[in-house]
């Protein structure tokens, strides 16, 4: 799938401001960003719901068009559902709308939906609902998945198994388009990585050439008792760590080791996708 100078604007308010990316055939691309970054404008237009004030989408070298909805799979945020039926007569109905559906008891099995099955669809608690909300956007066998934030809610055991199923798709030749808060999440499954802000497109890269792009070594912290005078490269002192940014990391060890300084409660941290994000946008990635 690709997307050519998609532009949307509200009003005053450019939503998509001249975005350009595509999406490799079998990969999982993470579209990511804070709060009114533009996502969900931008997932809407590559799945056919709303209409670009201009640019195009191509999947398959073609410009969608209505046969296009017949191979996608999508999960939204939010779904109103026929109410007053079980979750089994919920997927029994939805399969119905497909000419070659995917087995029901694969289904309910990739998605554990086994003990809410005779469950009225209005009664379940939030993760059960995004697992059968997932079973229902891969009933048609799609050669495209949209899911938006479809972790959401789900304990970390329901998690894990949703990232066994996108690997399962993707070795279909599924693409996969994600949206997610979960950091992890993200640079588990995603091959490539968008970062948006404002309706601009700020990065893309793989997850590890994004945080190599952007930052060197590590973060070494320590508590100290009020020495700001030890001669460490690099060093910035708070009133109660050392804060050292380094590429060496052997070298400031060394040095912090030579200066006799307590180490009792020291930690390395290397940066991660949040890091970025404050980098990047001023928020974090769940702001």
């Amino acid at each position: 799938m690709r997307i050519e100078h998609l532009k949307k604007s509200y009003g005053a308010v450019q939503a998509v401001n001249d975005l350009s990316f595509s999406i490799e055939e079998g990969s999982c691309f993470g579209l990511l960003g804070p709060n009114g970054a533009g996502k969900t404008t931008t997932i809407e237009i590559m799945e056919g719901i709303q209409e670009a004030d201009s640019g195009t989408v191509y999947f398959k070298e073609k410009p969608i068009d209505r046969d296009f909805k017949k191979k996608v799979g999508i999960q939204f945020q939010s779904t109103a559902l026929p109410e007053f039926i079980t979750v089994k007569e919920t997927l029994e109905l939805f399969r119905a709308l497909y000419p070659d559906p995917r087995d029901m008891d694969e289904v309910i099995d990739i998605c554990s939906l086994q003990d809410i099955l005779d469950r009225d669809n209005r009664k379940l608690s939030g993760g059960q609902r995004q697992r059968m909300l997932l079973g229902l956007a891969i009933i048609p066998r799609p050669e495209m998945v949209f899911l938006d934030e479809p972790t959401t809610g789900l304990d970390p055991q329901a998690r894990r198994n949703f990232w066994k199923l996108i690997e399962k798709i993707k070795k279909e030749k599924t693409s996969v388009l994600l949206t997610t808060h979960y950091m992890e999440e993200a640079e588990i499954l995603c091959d490539q990585i968008a970062i948006m802000d404002h309706g601009k497109l700020l990065e893309i890269d793989t997850p590890s050439q994004l945080l190599e792009n952007h930052f060197d070594g590590a973060l070494v912290t320590v508590p100290h008792t009020g020495r700001t005078d030890l001669g460490i490269k690099g060093a910035v002192y708070t009133e109660t760590h050392l804060e050292v940014s380094t590429d060496n990391l052997d070298l400031t060890m060394n040095e912090l080791l030579n200066s006799r300084l307590n180490l009792e409660g020291l930690s390395i941290k290397k940066p991660n996708l949040d890091d970025l994000f404050l980098k990047l946008t001023g928020s974090s990635l769940r702001a």
